[in-house]
């Protein structure tokens, strides 16, 4: 049986970005997130993290909460602020809802308990791709801001 449980359209036009410290997790993710069609790349940890959102163009992150150094919730802040239009899916363990919750409270779009379900989490990447897609437009749509004075004509 097929782990998709949705037609993947949206998916396959982003680009995604795993971060996860857990180093046979991110290779069983990466060859099933690869066979259903999404692009991806990964990384060990958020401050890896960062600097791969500055390198490549990326729409939706899935990212464990917790990693050495910089903590899931302080890099989904970070990603929030700097990129605002990346849809974030946070994973926390051990049943963590509260994890969860602090993460949606933080501007992720959705979260994921550890084990996962990875018909789950295709589910949520395919809607957190929508919703990138969706911000993406929005922006291209936003007027110029309006403190911008129209210059004059010259003179001929």
């Amino acid at each position: 049986m097929s782990e998709q449980t949705v037609q993947l359209e949206a998916a396959l036009k982003i680009h995604l970005l795993l971060v996860d410290d857990d180093l046979v997790f991110k290779e069983v993710m990466q060859r099933r997130l690869g066979r259903n069609g999404i692009r991806l790349s990964a990384s060990a940890c958020c401050l890896d993290a960062l600097d791969l959102l500055e390198a490549r163009n990326t729409d939706v992150v899935i990212m464990d909460m917790h990693m050495p150094g910089m903590d899931g919730i302080q890099c989904l802040r970070k990603i929030k602020q700097r990129w605002p239009l990346i849809e974030v899916i946070i994973l926390t363990g051990h049943a963590s809802v509260k994890s969860g919750i602090e993460g949606m409270e933080s501007g992720a779009f959705d979260y994921c308990l550890k084990p996962i379900d990875v018909r789950e989490l295709i589910d949520k990447i395919e809607l957190a791709a929508q919703k990138a897609l969706i911000n993406q437009e929005d922006a291209l749509l936003e007027p110029a801001p309006l403190d911008a004075a129209p210059r004059p004509k010259p003179f001929p």
